[in-house]
């Protein structure tokens, strides 16, 4: 199985908010502008934003559906798989597969192994008043690519984990926290390759 820099794999870019002081840029918006919000809000899988954005306000580029947001700043780690075209506040990294990967990277394995990642960017934070992680070591850091068989055995599994545990959502406190935990233990589980990692 081959392992990969992050940075060889996505594209990273930060998020921005387009100016409050210019009414234009966000009178009749149409386009989601996503915050910390609404994954509080709306989960970890997001089709629409809270706020939406006037393409008057847009520099360049909308980011592309199926990109990966996480906070690098403050919250570190929060993350989600967008769905649409896209914009994010300057809390989020965005995270959008290169066109070199895209037929052999299931987007749902990714958004999977992104809690792993957000583990290891906890890691790796500057130390100021103001926590944010140390881009540099972010790139650096491996990122697995096995067969799409095995990609879509793991999405399966972890979806039906995920579903489980979504359903016991009006359960009792102590069985909802031990579904999770055992959630978590397979879904690390699951992604403990070898460590043969490639990073530059």
């Amino acid at each position: 199985m081959e392992w990969k820099a992050l940075s060889e794999v996505f594209t990273l870019k930060n998020g921005y908010t387009p100016s409050k002081n210019k009414p234009e840029y966000w009178t009749d918006g149409d386009i989601p502008w996503f915050r910390m919000e609404d994954l509080r809000t709306n989960g970890n899988i997001l089709s629409d934003a809270i706020q939406h954005a006037h393409k008057n306000g847009i520099k360049g580029k909308l980011f592309p559906a199926n990109s990966i947001i996480m906070s690098t700043t403050a919250t570190i780690g929060e993350h989600a798989l967008v769905t649409v075209d896209y914009l994010s506040n300057q809390r989020f990294t965005n995270f959008t597969v290169k066109s070199d990967f895209c037929e052999s990277l299931d987007i749902k394995f990714v958004f999977y192994y992104f809690f792993i990642l957000a583990e290891k960017a906890k890691q790796s934070i500057n130390t100021s008043s103001f926590p944010s992680v140390q881009m540099s070591e972010l790139k650096r850091m491996g990122f697995p690519i096995p067969s799409l068989a095995e990609q879509s055995r793991i999405v399966t599994i972890l979806d039906n984990f995920d579903a489980l545990t979504h359903s016991l959502s009006e359960g009792l406190p102590r069985e909802i926290k031990l579904r999770q935990q055992q959630y978590e233990y397979y879904r690390d589980l699951l992604f403990s390759f070898p460590k043969t990692e490639t990073t530059v």
